[in-house]
């Protein structure tokens, strides 16, 4: 016969865990697919023959008789065209057996014999009778729908889904009397309630009476109907039927009430006045608005519940078509009429056309399906009668609603639809209007009807133009936030994110498009959340340019927001910030200066430091008190002042921006700040603090969504994990972010140098050489960045890992590393070069060796020392010093252990001393003490460190110790100190012979 045959077995009552462990148990011993557990032990099993089912049902029979509450044992075996559908068959029949009982429905038991005939039964799933059998012998009646006086209708597809729902039904009827399920046309509602009344059937001797309101229009027309359906006496009035019903216990179903709403309430308070054991369960679009009654808004069903329901009305499964199915039942809001009017065009067309068809759902979702009401047949049907049943009022506010692209709050619904709070909640009560946390929304079928009112109405432009209206004013109220509390700003924009974008769409298309280029530049930071930069920027240009010769100070904020936003996803595409900067200094507007000044010096970041620097030090100027301005400037110093690890001077600033960045919400750049702070203190020697700083960072930066900002945060985090030694985490941590570059290819900032790095770590050296290879590559068009410098020391230490030469990327390293003025990277490819050099060259490697140290010491980069000691160590043992390379390769060893960092994979093997060991100062003493002369001298040109050098440079050019402090962002005392050092050095007095000497 085709399709599958399913067994479904449980106990009847409540057992213990133990016994249905136990079932489960046996259950996975027999032949056949296991597709679900329940309660752990509730077992179905698939079978592709109905023999086979019913030899493995009496098999399961016999092995739980031998355990306890086997006799309590009950089977149900059913077949069907899918699974799915013979597996909600099989459970239904399951809930009409008696203990000790197999049953079989007839499509299983075909030329099966010994098989006791039970007759026609009804199930709980409002199917039609069927003929059911039984393997066993048992005397007790089924507990079928047949065993309680019932009238309820017979429905021609099956349940699905609903589970929860029904549930939590059953329990609002056990302690409410009234319950009404209220939801807009097509949710499902009469479904779900025949659906609760058949599975508590049991609950009322008396009867479940379903009674079908839809076609009555008069009040007395109810009584007539209810004593109809029960099969009472009625005359005028409902006295009679009352009088009938006080004595009894019952469920009575009234289902369709909206349309006489008041009377329908009217009887409903007199049945539970003179009948107190009899029940209603109603259907609604709106609320029967009495005394105790549970008012239960039906759901949307959820996306797998859509799914299955889908499927099952098509018939079968469409594999190649999950994602098109998926949209399909997104774009129906769960919806069961539409979905199911959808399905139906599976005879015709694939789920693909059907999805393409919904961009006009109301023309593509109508059916004459026989046996259904007209209202029932078509979606624009449906929604119809709601509409036909709304007063005048209510009709205007409903229409002017499909304005809203998403939810929208009270005010807004005020300020555009004009809405009246009576009008309002009645819309809500009908159903029409979803109430959802203080806001409010349509499902998007019921907008789309909305929006094709509003058209016949002409209302539509008016409308559109009253929203742009209010979202305008709302985003300027709100601006100002953005230099006090971005948190805040967000809150009250973030969520109407759908309407901003209609809004804009609407104002930049307008003939005049003023009002959207000023919610353009209100909204620039909205760009800079969840990922949207792209799209932000898109708006920006399209309003930038839809006045390309305005020279107002609108202008310039648009300018400003577009390279704001761009300085994450496209910072080199269009120079918003150089000509916002031109337009700003026009305009004489200082602090929009400053702020362009910052944007001005990420551009130049790249390929000058110090035009950078002398930027921002400019914007620093302009910005005065102004903090927002001023902290844009200082975040970027905080980045150059790190590369070029002059971490005395970055502390403080890092210490005036970080709270105020913070504290102001400004979330992007209170991240960067967090990092630079984290990976100075790593590289000072203070790890545990560095970890610390990367979560603040991270923190900071995750509710922006951002992948620039949170890539950024999470690589901070995972290369701080690493050096730690908790790879596994780095690995964990970076995995959303390669599942993001991988399958939607979003760009993560540093994602292969944080992979690179997690890939050396792990031995993998390969890899590491791989992930950097983009980035490094010289004809990159990154490569005369400061860019790779900072990686090839990464990839030099993969390749001699990996037992090839590292050399020429050493090489290039340096090159780049002392044009740009990178210590530390300097100091790790000196150091690597010395280790290259150590068995052909171990003079050179000497020299190379305390270069790297000598700049990592003068630097303060202690983490880092600990490299050079080891390296050192390394020297010392192939010149066959050992004592020394065991005191240095101890002194080492004991400060990774004191700082917490963990040993690279391919850490040289180094004989250890017996000694206490030398702490990090001592062993550098130790290692200078040892050279000899050919340390740093204590005089001359050479003893300067690279700050006394800067220091010199600018005051030969003639800079006064002020314009020195400013450039080189230290006090003028700072500057005097320095200057004092070099005259002692260079054995000078003054800067007229500081200027000769130099010259000479």
């Amino acid at each position: 016969m085709g399709g599958v045959t399913v067994l479904a077995a449980s106990y009847a009552g409540a057992t213990s865990a133990p016994a249905y462990a136990r079932l489960a148990g046996l259950a996975a011993e027999l032949p056949g697919e296991l597709v679900v557990r329940r309660d752990a032990g509730w077992p179905v099993l698939v079978y592709d023959e109905a023999g086979d089912a019913i030899a493995a049902a009496q098999e399961l029979r016999e092995a739980a008789s031998r355990g306890p509450a086997g006799e309590l044992l009950r089977i149900a075996l059913h077949s069907a065209s899918t699974t799915a559908v013979a597996v909600r068959h099989a459970e239904q029949l399951l809930a009409i057996a008696n203990p000790g009982q197999t049953l079989l429905t007839a499509t299983t038991a075909i030329g099966v014999g010994g098989v006791a005939d039970l007759g026609v039964h009804r199930l709980r799933d409002l199917g039609s009778p069927e003929r059911i059998l039984e393997l066993t012998a048992t005397t007790e009646p089924l507990r079928s729908l047949d065993q309680v006086p019932n009238n309820l209708p017979v429905m021609f597809t099956s349940f699905v889904g609903r589970l929860t729902q029904v549930a939590a039904l059953r329990n609002q009827l056990s302690g409410s009397r009234l319950v009404t399920l209220t939801g807009p046309g097509g949710s499902g509602k009469t479904r779900l309630a025949a659906q609760t009344a058949a599975q508590l059937a049991e609950r009322w001797p008396d009867g479940v009476w379903w009674v079908d309101l839809s076609a009555v229009t008069d009040s007395g027309q109810i009584p007539e109907a209810v004593a109809a359906a029960i099969g009472l006496l009625v005359e005028s009035g409902d006295r009679l039927l009352l009088g009938q019903l006080r004595n009894k216990r019952a469920l009575i179903c009234l289902d369709n009430c909206e349309q006489i709403i008041d009377a329908v309430a009217e009887f409903v308070l007199a049945l539970h006045t003179g009948c107190p054991e009899v029940s209603v369960l109603a259907t609604s679009r709106e609320p029967l608005d009495l005394p105790g009654e549970a008012i239960w808004r039906v759901p949307a069903l959820a996306p797998d519940e859509a799914r299955a329901l889908f499927l099952e009305r098509a018939g079968g499964e469409f594999p190649e078509s999950e994602q098109a199915i998926r949209s399909i039942c997104v774009r129906l809001d769960g919806m069961p009429l539409a979905l199911e009017l959808a399905a139906a065009w599976l005879r015709t067309l694939t789920p693909e056309q059907i999805e393409a068809g919904l961009s006009d759902r109301f023309g593509l979702l109508t059916k004459n399906v026989r046996g259904v009401a007209a209202r029932q047949q078509t979606l624009a049907a449906s929604i119809d009668w709601s509409y036909d049943l709304l007063s005048a009022g209510e009709r205007e506010v409903f229409r002017r609603l499909a304005v809203f692209a998403s939810g929208f709050d009270l005010d807004a619904a005020t300020a555009v639809c004009g809405v009246v709070l009576e009008d309002f909640a009645r819309l809500v009560d009908k159903s029409l209007v979803v109430a959802e946390d203080g806001r409010y929304r349509l499902l998007e079928t019921i907008r789309e009807y909305a929006s094709a009112r509003l058209v016949e109405a002409g209302e539509a432009e008016a409308t559109r133009d009253r929203h742009l209206e209010h979202y305008l004013a709302v985003a300027e109220t709100a601006e100002p936030l953005l230099d006090v509390d971005r948190e805040a700003w967000r809150a009250r924009i973030e969520p109407d994110r759908e309407n901003y974008r209609t809004a804009l769409e609407h104002g930049l298309s307008a003939a005049d498009p003023d009002r959207g280029r000023r919610l353009a530049a209100a909204l620039r930071w909205l760009w800079n959340l969840q990922a949207t930069g792209t799209e932000g920027i898109g708006y920006l240009r399209r309003a930038i340019e839809l006045a390309p010769d305005d020279r107002s100070l609108l202008q310039a904020r648009l300018l400003y927001g577009y390279a704001t936003v761009a300085d994450t996803v496209d910072p080199f595409g269009y120079d918003a910030a150089g000509r916002g900067l031109a337009l700003a200094t026009e305009l004489g507007d200082d602090r929009l200066r400053s702020l362009f000044l910052a944007l001005v010096a990420v551009g130049e970041f790249f390929t000058d430091f110090q035009k950078a620097w002398d930027l921002t030090a400019e914007g620093v100027r302009l910005a005065g008190d102004d903090e927002p301005a001023r902290n844009a400037n200082i975040a970027l110093q905080c980045v150059l002042l790190s590369l070029w690890d002059r971490h005395d001077e970055l502390r403080p600033l890092l210490d005036l921006a970080a709270d105020s960045l913070i504290s102001s919400g400004e979330r992007g750049i209170a991240s960067t700040v967090l990092t630079v702070w984290s990976e100075s203190l790593m590289s000072t020697g203070e790890p545990v603090k560095a970890v610390e700083l990367a979560e603040r960072a991270l923190a900071a930066a995750e509710p922006l969504a951002d992948f620039h900002r949170v890539g950024t945060a999470r690589g901070q985090l995972a290369s701080l994990l690493v050096r730690t030694g908790r790879l596994d985490e780095a690995r964990s941590l970076m995995q959303p972010l390669l599942e993001l570059a991988e399958t939607a290819g979003a760009v993560v900032s540093n994602l292969g140098q944080v992979m690179g790095l997690i890939s050396y770590w792990s031995g993998e050296y390969d890899a590491a050489v791989e992930w950097t290879a983009r980035e490094t590559a010289e004809d990159s068009p990154l490569a005369d960045t400061f860019v790779p410098a900072m990686l090839l020391p990464s990839v030099a230490a993969a390749l001699r890992a990996n037992g090839r030469d590292p050399s020429g990327v050493l090489e290039r390293a340096v090159v780049l590393a002392r044009r740009y003025n990178l210590p530390r990277i300097l100091a790790d490819a000196l150091d690597q070069l010395g280790r290259v050099a150590i068995t052909a060259e171990p003079d050179k490697a000497a020299d190379l060796l305390h270069q790297a140290l000598t700049i990592r010491v003068d630097h303060r980069l202690r983490t880092y020392i600990i490299e050079s000691l080891e390296s050192l160590a390394l020297l010392a043992n192939h010149t066959n010093r050992v004592a020394d390379a065991g005191r240095l390769a101890t002194a080492a060893s004991a400060a990774r252990v004191d700082l917490g960092l963990a040993t690279p994979p391919d850490h040289p093997d180094l004989p250890l001393s017996d000694e206490p060991p030398l702490s990090l100062d001592e062993a550098v003493a130790y290692v200078r003490r040892t050279r000899g002369a050919r340390g740093r001298p204590s005089s001359g040109w050479g003893s300067l460190t690279p700050t006394e050098q800067q220091v010199v440079d600018l005051a030969v050019e003639g800079l006064s110790n002020p314009e020195i402090g400013e450039r080189l962002f230290m006090s003028r005392g700072t500057v005097k100190t320095h200057l004092a050092h070099v005259y002692a050095k260079l054995g000078v007095s003054n800067r007229t012979e500081l200027a000769s000497l130099k010259k000479s």
